[in-house]
């Protein structure tokens, strides 16, 4: 199972995956300020309701069903506020994984270096 997820992780373009994290940041932000600025629709019915007693049935109806898609409305825009949370949420810690990421990188270069220095050393003294 190991050496699928290591299949995996070879194929992914890891320098695309670091050059792009500030962009996709940068968009959640964009959206998150975007989404977030919006008010939600108005769920009352308030000024725009007409009393006509004549006509009935049909205007009632009307009335009822605008009055359901302003709730239906309404979640959906919470939707769409919690989704968008969620984004920004979400790319900013792809940020800070990529950060790290990349620090363990060159960590990890340095290491290597470090041991190459070690290991030629090491061949000088016994031989």
């Amino acid at each position: 199972m190991a050496i699928g997820w290591l299949t995996v992780l070879k194929m992914v373009p890891w320098g695309d995956v670091i050059e792009n994290a500030p962009k996709v940041a940068q968009g959640a932000k964009k959206l998150w300020s975007s989404v977030g600025k919006k008010a939600p629709p108005d769920t009352a019915s308030g000024g725009a309701q007409t009393s006509v007693a004549d006509a009935g049935g049909s205007l009632a109806q009307l009335q009822a069903q605008v009055a359901e898609l302003q709730v239906a409305t309404a979640a959906l825009h919470q939707q769409m506020l919690d989704s968008s949370a969620l984004i920004k949420t979400l790319a900013e810690q792809n940020a800070v994984l990529v950060q790290r990421v990349e620090a363990n990188r060159k960590r990890l270069l340095g290491l290597a270096g470090v041991v190459v220095v070690l290991l030629i050393v090491l061949g000088f003294k016994l031989f």
